[in-house]
């Protein structure tokens, strides 16, 4: 936001470097917590060790009910730097001086597009690419024609959705918070901060979800069309 004041903008003005300033103060907090929280593991985990543990297991729950404990635990990595990254960088911006770099759509569309890409090589690398094309076509050969081009447009909306919606709420929350304090700059805006902060955990926890969800989708179609083809299994599902 041009015109704000924040530490990194006095040194690296109000630009790109300003961006690539807090992106990298991001990835320096988020390598600090992670090696406080494993340069001295104990049994009993205490501090940074107990809250990442934390962290850890919350993201396992959430993958074990969308995708299942096995693939939970594979993916684990990839959703939890995910987690960190996108948290640290919503949280920072509710620190007068800083600024949330997923409040600028350059940062959330690239994270968008990788989560893309990744999800749909992993649906051809399991699959093979003509199973994972092939469920573009929908259950029913006759009306292939119409569902493969509206499969591809749902799919390249997930860019759209994912990048927007975490882009469109932090940049809300940079704006309310900013006029805020120029409005009640001292014990007004304390009830905000605990406002944002439950946004900024909630947009994290959705960007993890949907991740876990386009994943789910990509590599579990074998599963799906067993689903579909036994009308027992189809029957309980749709009940």
């Amino acid at each position: 936001m041009e015109g704000i004041f924040t530490y990194i903008g006095v040194v690296a003005g109000h630009g790109v470097w300003m961006v690539v300033g807090h992106l990298i103060l991001v990835a320096v907090i988020v390598l600090f917590l992670a090696k406080e929280g494993t340069k001295n593991l104990q049994a009993v985990p205490g501090g940074t060790q107990n809250v990442l543990e934390s962290f850890l297991g919350g993201v396992l729950s959430m993958g074990n009910d969308v995708i299942g404990e096995k693939l939970a635990k594979k993916y684990l990595p990839l959703i939890a730097t995910i987690g960190m990254f996108v948290f640290v960088s919503n949280m920072i911006g509710i620190i007068p001086g800083f600024e949330s770099p997923t409040s600028n759509i350059n940062v959330t569309l690239p994270l968008a597009l990788m989560v893309f890409v990744y999800y749909n090589y992993e649906g051809i690398r399991v699959n093979g690419a003509k199973s994972y094309f092939g469920h573009f076509m929908g259950p029913v050969k006759v009306l292939a024609p119409l569902m493969f081009p509206i499969e591809i447009v749902s799919h390249l909306s997930r860019i759209i959705s994912l990048s927007f919606r975490l882009f469109g709420n932090i940049k809300g929350d940079d704006l309310f918070l900013w006029v805020l304090l120029m409005l009640v700059p001292w014990l007004a805006p304390l009830p905000a901060y605990v406002l944002l902060t439950f946004f900024g955990v909630l947009q994290t926890f959705i960007f993890m979800i949907l991740t876990y969800v386009y994943l789910a989708g990509a590599v579990t179609i074998d599963e799906e069309h067993e689903a579909a083809s036994d009308p027992v299994v189809a029957t309980m599902g749709a009940v």
